[in-house]
C-alpha cells in the first residue's frame, strides 16, 4: 500500500522497532533515510514524525528531499487532476526543502531556466541542486536541518491534524512483474521501443532487474516516458534464483498486456512461470 495512505502505522512501528534495538545494542542511529513512491504525498509521511510520542522524543525530521525529472516535470506539474484528487508531484514539489533537479543533461539552458521559474512559483525556498544521475555531495542533502514546521504550519495550517484525508487520481497505478526465464536481447529492445511509442507518455516509471542471455551479470534498466536505459550491473549471488523482476508505475496500465508483452521476449526453451 502506499505509505502516505495504508502503512502509515507500520511505519512508526518499524521506526519504534529500529530505536528499540538500537538502544538495546547500545548503538546509536546515525539516521534513517525513507524512500516513498513517485505517487506518494510527502505530508503524511512527514507527519510521523510529530504523531507519536516515543518516535518524536527519539528523532528529528532532518529534511525532505525531492527529485525532479528536468525533462518531464512540467507536464506533471501542470496536469488537471479531477476535483478533490491531489496532484502529488506539485504536493512533493511544495514540501521540499532540498530540490534535486536532475537529468539536467536532456534540456536546454532555457529549459532549465523555465522549469526553475515553476518551482519557484510553488516552493521559493527550497534549494535548487543541478544534477546528472542525481550525483550530488552527501552533504547537501544529509544532516541539513531543513525541515521547518514553522514553515510548514504556515503553508498548511493542518499539517499536524491526523485525520485529514486525501485522493489518489484512481486511473494512476503500478504494475509489477516477476518470472523466470532469460530475456532475448533483441526481443527486449524491440518490445520497449514498441511500448515507450505507443504508451510512452502514460508510463511515468519502469525500472527492474532482469536475467539477459548470454549476460552473467543481472541487466539493471529504468524509464521514465519515453527515455529508456539498462546496462549489466554487479553480480548474480552465489546460489541466487535468477528471477526477473520489473515494476511499471502510470495512468490506465493494463497487467494483462504488460506481462504477457514482456513474456514474449524470453527465450522459449527457458521460459518458466
Amino acid at each position: 500500500g502506499c505509505i502516505c495512505c495504508t502503512v502509515r502505522g507500520d511505519l512508526i512501528k518499524g521506526l519504534r522497532s529500529l530505536l528499540q534495538r538500537a538502544a538495546s545494542m547500545g548503538q546509536p542511529l546515525d539516521g534513517v533515510i525513507i524512500e516513498t513512491t513517485g505517487l506518494a504525498d510527502p505530508a503524511p509521511v512527514a507527519q510521523t514524525f510529530f504523531a507519536d510520542d516515543y518516535v518524536q522524543a527519539r528523532m528529528v525530521l532532518d529534511g525532505i528531499i525531492t527529485v525532479v525529472d528536468a525533462k518531464h516535470l512540467l507536464q506533471h506539474l501542470r496536469e488537471e487532476k479531477p476535483e478533490g484528487v491531489e496532484n502529488e508531484a506539485v504536493e512533493q514539489v511544495a514540501f521540499a526543502d532540498r530540490i534535486l533537479l536532475n537529468k539536467t543533461d536532456l534540456v536546454t539552458e532555457a529549459d532549465l531556466a523555465e522549469v526553475e521559474a515553476e518551482i519557484r512559483q510553488i516552493n521559493a525556498v527550497a534549494p535548487i541542486i543541478r544534477t546528472q544521475q542525481a550525483k550530488v555531495p552527501i552533504e547537501d542533502i544529509v544532516g541539513i536541518r531543513g525541515f521547518s514546521l514553522d514553515r510548514v504550519l504556515e503553508a498548511d495550517a493542518e499539517f499536524l491534524r491526523d485525520d485529514q484525508d486525501h485522493q489518489h487520481d484512481s486511473s494512476v497505478s503500478s504494475v509489477g512483474i516477476e518470472c523466470g526465464g532469460e530475456c532475448e536481447l533483441g526481443l527486449l529492445n524491440i518490445w520497449v521501443a514498441g511500448l515507450l511509442k505507443e504508451r510512452g507518455t502514460d508510463i511515468f516509471r519502469m525500472k527492474g532487474v532482469l536475467v539477459v542471455k548470454d549476460c552473467a551479470s543481472p541487466f539493471v534498466f529504468q524509464g521514465i516516458h519515453m527515455i529508456f536505459g539498462g546496462q549489466p550491473q554487479g553480480e548474480w549471488k552465489e546460489g541466487e534464483r535468477r528471477r526477473n523482476r520489473l515494476v511499471f508505475i502510470g495512468r490506465n496500465l493494463d497487467r494483462e498486456e504488460l506481462t504477457s508483452g514482456f513474456k514474449a521476449t524470453l527465450a522459449a526453451a527457458a521460459a518458466a512461470p
